[in-house]
């Protein structure tokens, strides 16, 4: 278990450029460094998510019919996907530091 949180820690290091978190007091090892790196997995989500409701946006029917409110859908929920883990990444790194 402990190697395959290694590798997966190591993985994760390679996709994510500049992610460094912070330990978290009370929890050390593995668990606390897949934490850090799933807040964040969690932003980029939140940047594809918005990304990808610009996209509709921009090539959706613009006739009445259309569905207008889904690409507004993507980009609200990338919003809150990105305003969530920043705030809980702030909070971690109050309380570790």
């Amino acid at each position: 278990m402990e190697l395959l949180a290694a590798r997966m820690t190591v993985v994760l290091a390679g996709l994510i450029p500049g992610a460094k978190p912070t330990k978290i007091p009370g929890m050390d090892g593995p668990v606390s460094e897949m934490m850090g790196y799933g807040l964040w997995l969690l932003i980029l989500a939140g940047v594809g998510g918005v990304g990808f409701g610009v996209f509709k946006l921009a090539v959706s029917d613009k006739s009445r019919n259309g569905g207008g409110a889904e690409p507004f859908k993507w980009m609200g929920a990338g919003v809150a996907a990105i305003l969530l883990s920043s705030s809980l990444i702030a909070i971690l790194n109050g309380i570790a530091g």
